[in-house]
């Protein structure tokens, strides 16, 4: 961390600790003051538990046809075991209009990840029928921004409803819960679930084909919300999207001793670095070479790792010309490194020599770089480039379009919150504690329901999720082979959020239109 970066994180320190120093020193009348306060907002009254909603009309041109729909803003009331409220999710309806049977017409949960990330990214980005335009590749400029039709909406194939997490967006806790109670992985399934069967019931739509689609941390989301919805409220799917997948954080953690992450990683290094026009001889076929790299890294790579301390010094300076080759790293950066380079470490490294540090959810983008004598990346160029758009089109969309929430703040994160990774063991007994990992609950919702289809979208610029990891998790499930070939991977030559790329954003449409069709016809 630079000096200027330590003083400001210290400064954030101070100026938030400030409040509650002087609040120690405050008069007896003001202790019972704050006492009465609390004792008030500790009071369940029906102002706190009551939703709020607001309906609107439209009509959006996708391909040939003009799709009229309807579109609801709402808070919905959830509710612990005791029926004590707890919460309220916010969340964003949009049902077509002119359907005679809304029942049979497919409806798709949509959110994304984090966690703590509320759902604008999809909903302003992907699939709901208006979106953020976005400058692709490059820092978006500030503000008047374009809110536009998004011709790639989903809406054309399924009823798309876009759900806030707990904390984000304006869904947040009530009466006596707190909204840390739902940070967690299984409660947040539970709210998510609760927040589904509610939906359903109130809108008729049990008999529905059903989807799930979710973005990064969202996967994750998925893989265990699916296997809850199926085996505890009996809600069978019709198909779950992946999209920038991860179901085992095992594969993206650079844990000690732990080599598979560096092997995950190495054909999204030399996507990259072909990209960026670093390497000495790119090849003019990006898939080739990655497929050239997906080979070398589960071979003499994965190999040589695994000598550890018995990888000889001439190994070991075969092996650093060959991942120069692939990553555009000098030799002697390889050697120093152990043959071993960190995510953060590649990305600061890559294009040092331009002084421009190298973007994380989606590697295309780029930054520069305060010190060049880092050895890690500070931060992540992609965010700063395309957030101003998207946190001032939201709230204006929310405003203004669908009459909801000026007098709300719109959370965009609930980042900084304590995130509860452990679980309740399901399967067979474990001593000691792992990375967290769903893969057995993805696999497990598949067994429950042999019809169940999965479709996985990878960027090859996402540093966020590795496709190769995505890939060796998709072919480590351990599910009959009658199953495995309800899972389908699709290519995008974007990162984390494909659909900032227009090109990327009409492909990844027709994909999941076609998935949809497929999943609802039973082929």
């Amino acid at each position: 961390m630079t000096k200027r970066l330590i003083f400001l994180a210290a400064a954030a320190c101070f100026f938030f600790a400030a409040p509650y120093r002087l609040a120690a020193q405050a008069p007896d009348k003001d202790k019972d003051k704050d006492a009465k306060a609390s004792d008030s907002k500790d009071k369940c009254d029906s102002a706190a538990t009551k939703e709020e909603s607001s309906t609107t009309d439209h009509t959006i041109r996708i391909g040939a046809q003009a799709v009229p729909y309807k579109a609801t803003a709402s808070t919905t009331l959830l509710k612990n075991d005791k029926g004590d409220p707890t919460g309220m999710l916010y969340s964003v309806a949009y049902t077509r209009s002119d359907i005679k049977d809304p029942s049979l017409r497919p409806v798709s949960f949509l959110y994304n990840g984090g966690p703590g990330s509320a759902t604008m990214w999809l909903h302003m980005g992907a699939f709901g029928p208006r979106r953020a335009h976005t400058v692709d590749g490059v820092f978006t400029p500030p503000a008047p921004y374009k809110l536009v039709d998004n011709t790639e909406s989903l809406l054309d194939k399924t009823d798309l409803v876009f759900i806030d997490a707990m904390g984000t967006g304006y869904s947040h806790a009530v009466c006596k819960a707190q909204e840390k109670d739902f940070y967690g992985v299984d409660e947040d399934v539970e709210a998510f679930a609760q927040f589904i069967v509610t939906y359903l019931s109130r809108n008729d739509r049990w008999n529905s084909p059903k989807f799930l689609i979710g973005e990064s941390y969202g996967t994750f989301r998925s893989a265990a919300l699916g296997n809850y919805l199926q085996n505890h409220d009996t809600v069978h799917l019709n198909g779950i999207v992946l999209i920038s997948s991860v179901l085992d954080l095992a594969t993206l953690s650079f844990a000690p001793g732990d080599d598979r992450p560096y092997v995950f990683y190495l054909p999204s290094y030399a996507a990259v670095a072909w990209y960026h026009k670093v390497l000495k001889d790119r090849p003019a076929d990006l898939p080739g070479f990655i497929e050239e790299a997906r080979k070398y890294a589960q071979g003499e790579y994965a190999a040589a790792l695994y000598k550890g301390a018995e990888l000889s010094a001439t190994e070991k300076t075969a092996v650093a010309k060959k991942l120069s080759y692939f990553t555009g790293l000098s030799e002697d950066y390889l050697i120093k490194a152990d043959l071993r380079v960190t995510l953060s470490q590649f990305r600061v490294e890559l294009q040092r020599s331009a002084g421009l540090t190298t973007g994380r959810i989606d590697a295309r983008f780029t930054g520069y770089t305060y010190d060049l004598l880092e050895e890690n990346a500070q931060g992540d160029p992609e965010g700063p480039a395309v957030g101003g758009a998207f946190t001032a089109l939201i709230n204006a969309y929310n405003h203004d379009e669908l009459k909801f929430g000026r007098d709300k703040v719109y959370h965009n994160t609930n980042a900084g919150a304590s995130w509860n990774w452990k679980r309740e063991q399901t399967g067979p007994r474990r001593f000691f504690p792992g990375a967290p990992n769903v893969e057995g609950d993805l696999a497990q919702a598949m067994i429950t329901n042999p019809r169940l289809l999965v479709q996985v979208e990878n960027g090859y610029f996402d540093f966020a999720t590795p496709f190769f990891a995505t890939e060796f998790t998709m072919e480590h499930l351990g599910l009959p082979e009658a199953l495995q070939k309800n899972i389908k991977e699709d290519y995008y030559s974007a990162g984390h959020m494909m659909y900032l790329r227009d090109e990327d954003r009409v492909n990844l449409h027709e994909h999941i239109g076609s998935f949809i069709d497929r999943a609802t016809q039973g082929k």
